[in-house]
């Protein structure tokens, strides 16, 4: 039963919340990766962009496991 459950957070998760952070990170991504060459600063804020990029994959891998045994948003 807790395997349904955690399934079912990990999927409300991926549609409602994951799906919206990623289009957000996604655009900022693309215009600030190229700057990345001039301006190394912009290394830290790209690398977490990709990340909130990444976050649909991060969630749907969790649904799909047997459930976060490393905890839960440990990304």
């Amino acid at each position: 039963m807790a395997k349904v459950i955690t399934f079912l957070v990990w999927l409300i998760i991926l549609i409602f919340i994951s799906f919206a952070v990623a289009s957000f990170c996604a655009g900022f991504y693309i215009l600030l990766l190229p700057l990345t060459v001039c301006i190394k600063g912009l290394k830290e804020l790209t690398d977490l962009l990709l990340k909130g990029l990444q976050f649909p994959h991060y969630c749907a891998t969790q649904m799909m496991s047997k459930g976060s045994q490393s905890g839960y948003l440990n990304i």
